[in-house]
């Protein structure tokens, strides 16, 4: 039997302004390597902005300022060999104000900062690259 339930997830898009460019700081998954935002289950307990901020400093070493609202969604659906459940994700922004050296899952994840073109070559849900293109337009240097 196939299961129609959704998982609901919370993630961080780190951001921050580097030599006055826009830059995402994105993270390898474990399993297929590929490119994404830090992200995780929302956590018994937590809210989605707590979850997501754990998931941040967990899987890549970065704490900053976020705001408590939303800044959109994204679908996907997990691999088969991980069980290919549908997940839903609310995406928080945040304001990197600190990059870690050392952090849980520093050996077993690559991070990196990449400017939102390349970020859009490398993230593979469409949905995800349609936020990060809103993201982009809604973010002014004057933020910062």
């Amino acid at each position: 039997m196939v299961s129609t339930a959704i998982i609901q997830q919370a993630a961080i898009l780190p951001y921050a302004f580097r030599k006055e460019r826009l830059e995402l700081l994105l993270v390898t998954s474990t399993g297929s390597k590929r490119w994404i935002f830090p992200k995780g289950h929302i956590e018994p307990g937590l809210t989605a902005l707590e979850s997501a901020e754990f998931e941040a400093l967990e899987e890549a070493g970065v704490v900053g300022t976020t705001n408590s609202s939303s800044i959109g969604t994204y679908n996907y659906r997990k691999r088969p060999e991980r069980g290919g459940e549908r997940c839903r994700v609310r995406v928080f922004a945040m304001e990197v104000t600190r990059v870690l050296d050392d952090y849980p899952e520093k050996a077993l994840r690559d991070r990196k900062w990449m400017s939102i073109r390349k970020a859009l070559e490398v993230v593979q849900e469409p949905e995800l690259k349609v936020l990060i293109e809103r993201f982009e337009k809604t973010v002014s240097q004057t933020e910062v």
